[in-house]
């Protein structure tokens, strides 16, 4: 579906958009998320107006605009956590183009975001993990391909990391140091300790490896030799969650749940698990202490069940 917006404002998502990837580092999926939740933003609104917009006018949108744009979303059928994301997209994108113009956005600035619950991580038990860890290379045909998954998963369980920040990983890592230094979510750095098992998968892998791994090309590789991408790591989770039993929440994310959740568990320090984990805001760590409250407090019940 083609999208009204003038071509002002078009070149300045465009430019607003390359900024985000070349000055902060965002990923190419968030640019792309933020890219159609501000496109679908400033259609809305040269509908909602009945002319084409200039920037000055997107600048001078009051309350009543912005409460009308959400309400269509709304009606399309987008939930309110959804929502929420596009709106801090909307927010980002203008005070950006406001500081570009000298000029304000104070309404749309002072839009609240809709209330949405916040989902709690569903991390695997800790058995469940181990399981993971130990079957996760069954599957493959190749030794090599074997090697490759279980080191994946050693990163994502033993070393907390995201799926996307085990796959940036270049052949300049494939002897996997001590302390691993990780640009993650909006350009943060932070360094990641590794695990002796984690250190040993890695190295494994690679030396089994049958493609080069050039110093600044990536370190896991597909079949053909090409970067290994997300849905094939996906996809030997979902093999090993058939083979196991586990939930459809076993996915490769929750692995870091699991590595978050085991180490709270374990008497870890919140505020040294954040920064582990890379997350911003304490905030967001701190869902972590909720999931194990909720499992204590399920042992408890099945400890004492009620009469």
């Amino acid at each position: 579906m083609s999208l009204a917006i003038p071509p002002a404002l078009r070149a300045a998502l465009a430019d607003w958009l390359a900024q985000l990837g070349g000055v902060e580092g965002r990923a190419e999926n968030t640019r792309r998320a933020y890219g159609a939740d501000v496109a679908r933003f400033l259609d809305f609104q040269s509908r909602h107006l009945g002319e084409a917009p200039g920037i000055a006018t997107i600048l001078r949108l009051e309350q009543s605009d912005m409460r009308a744009w959400m309400a269509d979303e709304r009606a399309r059928g987008v939930q309110a956590r959804s929502l929420a994301r596009a709106l801090s997209a909307v927010r980002a994108f203008c005070r950006w183009l406001a500081e570009r113009h000298g000029a304000e956005a104070t309404a749309i600035l002072a839009t609240r975001s809709p209330r949405h619950r916040r989902s709690l991580p569903r991390p695997l038990d800790q058995p469940a993990a181990r399981a993971v860890t130990e079957d996760i290379g069954t599957g493959a045909g190749e030794a090599w391909v074997a090697a490759r998954d279980v080191a994946v998963v050693m990163l994502l369980y033993g070393c907390g990391l995201r799926v996307s920040e085990a796959l940036s990983l270049t052949g300049a890592e494939a002897a996997l140091p001590e302390i691993l230094r990780i640009r993650g979510k909006g350009g943060r750095e932070r360094l990641v300790p590794t695990l002796p098992a984690a250190r040993a998968a890695v190295g494994r892998y690679a030396g089994l490896c049958p493609h080069p791994l050039a110093a600044t090309g990536p370190l896991f590789r597909g079949i053909r030799g090409g970067a290994l991408g997300q849905r094939q790591v996906a996809r030997a989770m979902e093999a090993v969650r058939h083979r196991l039993g586990l939930p459809p929440s076993a996915t490769p994310h929750a692995l870091r749940h699991s590595f978050a959740t085991h180490l709270l568990a374990a008497g870890g320090d919140l505020r040294a698990i954040q920064e582990l984990l890379g997350h911003a805001s304490l905030s967001t760590t701190q869902a972590y202490t909720a999931v194990d409250s909720a499992r204590l407090m399920e042992i408890y019940a099945a400890a004492h069940p009620r009469a």
